[in-house]
């Protein structure tokens, strides 16, 4: 039995922040059996990037995003992939595009691409979804450099591009990577950031080995992204009609840079009720937007200590996530960088400021990988968010070279040992994490709905990947929000999980990782735990919801205002 708790939110609300070990509680790493089975589960199609043996231009460096989304409201998140080209180019009726993948809800996919009316070609880059117009179906919003693509959920299975009708058409070429949907201003209607990398043409474009940018190690490289000029953010505001308006500069968003950035993470990192913008950038300090509460932002990355890594030094960020991974109730930050430095971890202090605790936490001693998505997950459901990496490196060229590195390259996983330290299980964790890809975009789902949570990757040069676990696991939850005064996605919505003492505190989110997508479904691992003490959901409008006393092992649906429904 449960019961519902209705209140209004108060940003003065002091949240607990000691925690113990769940019950089922141990020391020991468990065991852990990735296997790859993207094959048989109908996902073949290969992902486009420039050169496969060299790259001329940086372009061909970045790789594609990924989403999983359930799309046709059917219980089963679907699969979307970016996709990008080559400099040669194809004939029309054999160039790459995105693919959409129906979830059969028998372990396969079915690639609806063509009938859903969303095969996209070019220089694709990012995706975020988001029910823009909360008309209960959930909208895909794709970057590219050149132009980025908004595409209506029609609600029957197709899809409709209407970027130019809505507001988000730009004659010139751009090059976006990262967005995400985010009610910034909490009027109930998603708005939409973008992050920017390079002000790119080819033209104007050095040619590997021809000026100090264009060579590493020794080796001529393509050039970049140093020695280019870097591009600002943007943020559109939702007017409510189907349109949007850029609010970059009214906002202050676009008086950040410039910078060259890829991954949009946005999260409410200080707990005063109102969405934050982290965003991973290459070769530049990281950027923090801070939310004013009154339709602005201030960049305060330097200040709270994300910018830069403990000794002050830029690093070259790539991917992003956010979650609680000490227990505190305050989110954390885990970003990739480029090889020879570390991954970077940004533990909260509670204060509007962050500490770099990669070291610390056991995070310091891979520098050999070049990071690209990266997700909290819990992948034994103990009730504590491990960490998953997918690398792959941008110079192809590496591969003719002993130089330590390769261009494909293996996963890394960091088990969470519960006192705030991580340890590495890559080598231990099974086939889907040891076999070398050139890896970017990941993405998080139940998609078989069976308590455990599978990885997507898209790999460059090669077919995606889909991870699962085939070890032992304890009980779980997944957890549903349907916002009525708040977006009808919920993002931005925090939940609150306790068991037995210990604390869980997950957020739903647009964009992430590495310019992609997971599911907005929130996954909790409870141990050996046979209720949960508490569920508390605080909504983007403000509304504190709690549930108590829930049986494990189920997924709960909640609409705001109403409590449990059915799903």
């Amino acid at each position: 039995m449960f019961w519902c708790l209705l209140l209004a939110f108060s940003t003065s609300v002091i949240w607990p922040t000691a925690t113990i070990a769940p019950q089922g509680f141990s020391a020991t790493p468990p065991s852990v059996h990735f296997v790859d089975i993207a094959a048989r589960a109908g996902l073949t199609a290969r992902t486009e990037d420039g050169g496969e043996r060299t790259k001329k231009y940086i372009i061909e460096t970045t790789g594609s995003g990924a989403a999983f989304f359930d799309y046709d409201n059917d219980g089963s998140p679907d699969i979307f992939l970016v996709n990008g080209t080559t400099l040669e180019g194809f004939r029309k009726d054999t160039a790459p595009t995105s693919h959409l993948y129906h979830n059969n809800r028998d372990g396969t996919f079915t690639d609806v691409t063509q009938k859903a009316h969303v095969a996209l070609v070019g220089w694709g880059q990012g995706v975020c979804t988001g029910d823009y117009d909360n008309d209960g179906w959930v909208d895909l919003f794709i970057t590219f450099w050149g132009h980025n693509v908004l595409l209506h959920n029609n609600g029957d299975g197709t899809f409709i591009d209407i970027t130019r009708k809505s507001g988000l058409w730009h004659d010139d070429l751009r090059w976006s990577t990262g967005c995400a949907f985010v009610d910034y201003d909490r009027d109930g209607r998603l708005d939409l950031f973008v992050s920017q990398y390079i002000d790119f043409d080819p033209a104007k474009t050095p040619i590997p080995g021809q000026s100090s940018f264009c060579r590493w190690k020794g080796i001529p490289v393509m050039c970049g992204p140093r020695g280019l000029k870097g591009t600002r953010n943007q943020l559109y505001h939702n007017n409510g009609d189907g349109t949007f308006s850029d609010a970059s500069d009214k906002s202050g968003v676009a008086r950040a840079g410039p910078y060259y950035c890829f991954t949009a993470l946005a999260g409410d990192f200080d707990n005063d009720g109102w969405p934050d913008i982290y965003v991973a950038c290459d070769s530049t300090p990281s950027i923090l937007f801070h939310n004013n509460h009154d339709g602005t932002f201030s960049e305060i990355g330097a200040r709270a200590g994300v910018a830069y890594n403990e000794d002050g030094h830029e690093q070259a960020g790539m991917g992003a996530d956010a979650a609680d991974y000490d227990g505190d109730g305050w989110l954390d930050i885990i970003k990739t960088n480029f090889s020879d430095q570390t991954a970077s971890l940004y533990r909260n202090n509670q204060d509007g400021t962050f500490t770099d605790a990669t070291y610390e936490a056991g995070l310091g001693g891979n520098t050999q990988f070049l990071g690209w998505g990266t997700l909290f997950v819990d992948i034994d459901n103990d009730g504590w968010p491990d960490l998953f990496m997918a690398n792959g490196h941008v110079y192809p060229e590496l591969d003719r070279k002993a130089m330590g590195s390769t261009f494909r390259e293996r996963k890394l996983l960091y088990w969470n040992r519960h006192d705030g330290k991580f340890k590495d299980i890559s080598l231990n964790a099974g086939p889907g994490i040891t076999k070398p890809f050139n890896s970017h975009g990941v993405a998080a789902a139940d998609f078989d709905n069976d308590g455990m949570v599978e990885l997507l990757v898209n790999n460059s040069h090669d077919p995606p990947s889909l991870l699962k676990n085939y070890d032992k696991h304890g009980n779980w939850v997944l957890v549903k929000l349907v916002g009525t005064k708040s977006n009808r996605d919920a993002i931005g919505a925090q939940v609150r999980v306790w068991t037995g003492g210990h604390q869980q505190l997950q957020e739903v989110r647009s964009g992430g990782g590495y310019i992609s997508q997971s599911d907005f479904r929130l996954h909790f691992g409870l141990g050996s735990a046979t209720k949960i003490d508490v569920l508390e959901i605080r909504w983007p409008s403000g509304l504190l919801e709690k549930l108590e006393d829930l049986p494990p092992n189920q997924i709960v649906s909640v609409k705001e205002g109403t409590g449990i429904v059915k799903h």
